[in-house]
């Protein structure tokens, strides 16, 4: 069911604040959230018992057979205790966040995509790893005041890095994040299916990674051909084939696979920008001209995840998995391909933008023991800000994630981790790689992200003096949400109102007519409660608003 949620915000503002421009300042004083909407459903490799084969074709023949003459998927599926049947199906939800009194109908799009390791909190090592993460929740809701909206979906998770095989664990790492990109292939699919119904723009879209999540929007973004999962480091020397069978888990677009349950809708999976929160890029090869723009946050002395050319290394385990390049090497190489051309060489004079020029070019005391005692920021990374947290002691006490944070006191955080002695409790451990963990000190660096990427935003997704946005601020359209009457105003004389149709959520019209001479209100007496879109033509060009009927 869904659920949605009326939230003040931090500000004491009504609507739009005067002197603030949308996107880049939080302009709303409030949002509001529908909680647990189902955007897929698909096989679950952290629950499912894949051991014997013909069990599993069975079942999963009576999974696709369901969905093909329309019936639900049996319950059984459904239930990681119910030992009735092998394979278990994952449904997967989202949190949509949206300015509350918004009137504009179509909104840019910021995919949130949460850490974890690719895991459930405390199997990670750790306790966030979920779309309820409070960085995530907190960034959600700050973009939504913004004027974004914001999702945060979940992805499915499930491998094993206790497996004594080096191999094992890179073949089943890096078939975690490609059923994750599947995963978040649904979500656009779904979400540009229903763009009418969110409110939001259908070619304006933005993935928001952080850790694990930016490793999986950074492929996303970036993998687009089936060569691309060949590269040796990702092919199997003892098979000689990719670690990735497209035959069980689908193509690059997250089709077809006996594993698989995604069907085509017709639709593209584009992306326009791409950030990353920590998290690499699989590999260099992969980035080319024409692909999303691409602005990174980033840790220089992150263990995890290199901030330049280096290895993979998990957190559960500490061991290495696969080369990658962090963004002191992918935000260089986008910016010489053309790629972020849209805001490069703009006019950013803010302290945020000149504290991460101040970072460039500048050589740090870096994690390891000589001679990679130093790692020095690329000078041309317009687009990144390198945070620079001190060094730590040992290898896996720095810093790479200081945006996190968890309640000390919560069921994760004050379970125990080592029974020692001395115990050590999650947050005991958490604390190791992240001192200064608090609310306030991860608010903080959020805000700091959020004032570096969302101007950015403004230029690769055009949201500057964009006809629809224009008259947005010249006609008011109220109450909304209304009853009987609507009422328009204007703050141009000279604006002619021509002519206006309201559609309903499927697109079928329900209202079409010509204004008349002086007309400013439209009858809505004949119109049942529900969501609808307006559509105002006038001598200065058309613009959409969603309209709430009470």
């Amino acid at each position: 069911m869904k659920v949605k949620l009326l939230c003040s915000g931090l500000l004491l503002l009504s609507g739009l604040a005067f002197g603030q421009n949308r996107y880049t300042s939080e302009v709303f004083s409030q949002f509001q959230v529908n909680t647990d909407v189902t955007f897929g459903t698909n096989i679950d490799f952290l629950t499912s018992d894949f051991s014997d084969p013909t069990t599993v074709a069975s079942e999963v023949t009576t999974i696709k057979t369901a969905l093909a003459v329309g019936n639900p998927i049996p319950a059984a599926f459904y239930d990681p205790t119910d030992t009735s049947t092998s394979v278990k199906v994952d449904e997967l939800k989202m949190d949509v966040y949206e300015p509350a009194g918004d009137t504009l109908a179509q909104r840019p799009v910021v995919v949130y995509l949460h850490t974890g390791n690719f895991l459930p909190p405390q199997v990670n090592g750790g306790i966030n790893g979920t779309r309820r993460d409070s960085s995530v929740i907190v960034a959600c809701r700050k973009l939504a005041r913004r004027g974004f909206v914001a999702i945060a979906p979940d992805y499915r998770l499930g491998w094993n890095p206790l497996d004594p095989s080096q191999l094992q664990r890179r073949a089943q790492l890096l078939n975690a994040v490609y059923r994750a990109i599947h995963d978040m292939k649904e979500l656009v699919r779904v979400v540009k299916a229903d763009s009418a119904n969110l409110g939001i723009d259908p070619d304006k879209i933005t993935f928001l990674g952080e850790g694990s999540g930016g490793y999986v929007a950074l492929a996303y973004s970036t993998l687009d051909k089936w060569a691309e999962v060949e590269l040796p480091k990702f092919t199997n020397p003892q098979t000689g084939n990719s670690f990735v069978d497209s035959n069980l888990v689908g193509n690059i677009e997250g089709l077809g696979g006996n594993l698989n349950l995604y069907q085509d809708n017709g639709l593209s999976t584009d992306i326009n920008t791409c950030v990353n929160l920590g998290g690499a890029l699989a590999d260099i090869s992969w980035l080319e001209a024409g692909g999303p723009a691409m602005l990174s946050v980033h840790a220089v002395r992150d263990p995890f995840a290199p901030f330049g050319d280096g290895t993979v290394v998990v957190p559960t385990t500490q061991d290495d998995v696969v080369d990658v390049s962090g963004a002191n090497v992918f935000i260089p190489k986008a910016n010489n391909l053309g790629n972020n051309d849209a805001f490069l060489n703009k006019s950013f004079n803010d302290p945020i933008t000149l504290a991460a020029r101040g970072r460039y070019g500048v050589t740090y005391n870096y994690i390891y023991p000589a001679p990679f005692d130093t790692i020095s920021v690329r000078s041309n990374a317009e687009g990144l800000f390198p945070v620079v947290r001190p060094l730590a002691n040992q290898l896996f006490n720095n810093v790479g994630s200081p945006w996190q944070w968890w309640d000390p006191n919560g069921p994760i955080a004050t379970d125990t981790l080592d029974p020692g002695p001395p115990a050590i409790t999650y947050h005991m451990a958490g604390l190791a790689s992240n001192p200064n963990m608090s609310s306030s000190f991860g608010r903080t660096y959020m805000d700091t992200i959020l004032n570096y990427i969302t101007p950015r935003m403004v230029h690769t997704l055009n949201l500057i003096n964009r006809p629809e946005y224009d008259l947005q601020t010249k006609l008011a359209v109220y109450p909304n949400p209304a009853r009987e009457t609507l009422r328009l105003s204007s703050t141009d004389p000279a604006l002619e109102l021509q002519s206006y149709e309201v559609v309903d959520v499927t697109g079928r019209p329900a209202i079409r007519s010509a204004f008349t001479d002086g007309q400013r209100q439209i009858d809505l007496s004949r119109l049942s409660p529900g969501v609808y879109f307006l559509h105002l033509q006038t001598d200065k060009g058309k613009t959409v608003r969603r309209l709430v009927i009470e």
